[in-house]
């Protein structure tokens, strides 16, 4: 019993660590950060993502600042059904750069982290959530499609430090009019 007792508080305690290394770029600024993204690079080892891993282009995002500190992300995806949009509502925390949303795919509150920014050219941002599993994903944001060497390689070796293996590591093709070109 004695030793349950022990490793159970083993397992808090590393999951605590675990969670205490996840800060944001310090001094984070939501109003440069807002605007247009690319997510160019992608770092994701589910299982299920594997038969869906060539299949993946970079998306393109908009980043809406609220007045009240929370954001607005409106994302387009090309998907096998088309270019799908999606919307989603991430609240502000005690810590700038940091927000939660709630995953409606997986029914629970998760934790987005803006790990790295020069605000007009990159951004690295990890999608974190222990559940009966750690759920880890790291995205490589772009202000445009094509993103320098040495952003990509900070991505890579970001997600590489954090577990991830160089084949879950990507950075898909541009998706092609998705969202759709507005004509006139």
């Amino acid at each position: 019993m004695r030793t349950t007792v022990v490793a159970v508080v083993m397992v808090i305690f590393c999951v605590m660590m675990a969670d205490a290394d996840v800060k944001p770029q310090r001094d984070f600024n939501l109003q440069r950060f807002a605007g247009k993204w690319y997510r160019v690079g992608l770092a994701y080892d589910s299982a299920s993502f594997v038969p869906f891993r060539d299949k993946v282009k970079a998306s393109m995002g908009i980043v809406t600042a609220l007045p009240n500190g929370d954001v607005n992300l409106t994302m387009w995806d090309a998907t096998p059904l088309g270019c799908q949009v999606m919307v989603y509502s991430y609240e502000k925390t005690n810590l700038p750069g940091q927000f939660t949303y709630f995953s409606t795919r997986h029914n629970m509150v998760k934790d987005i982290t803006v790990m790295d920014t020069n605000y007009t050219d990159y951004a690295v941002v990890l999608k974190h959530k222990v559940f009966n599993r750690e759920y880890t994903q790291v995205a490589l944001y772009g202000r445009t499609q094509t993103v320098r060497i040495d952003a990509i390689n900070k991505f890579k070796a970001f997600a590489l430090s954090l577990g991830f293996s160089r084949g879950s590591i990507l950075t898909p093709p541009p998706a092609e009019n998705c969202p759709p070109s507005r004509s006139g």
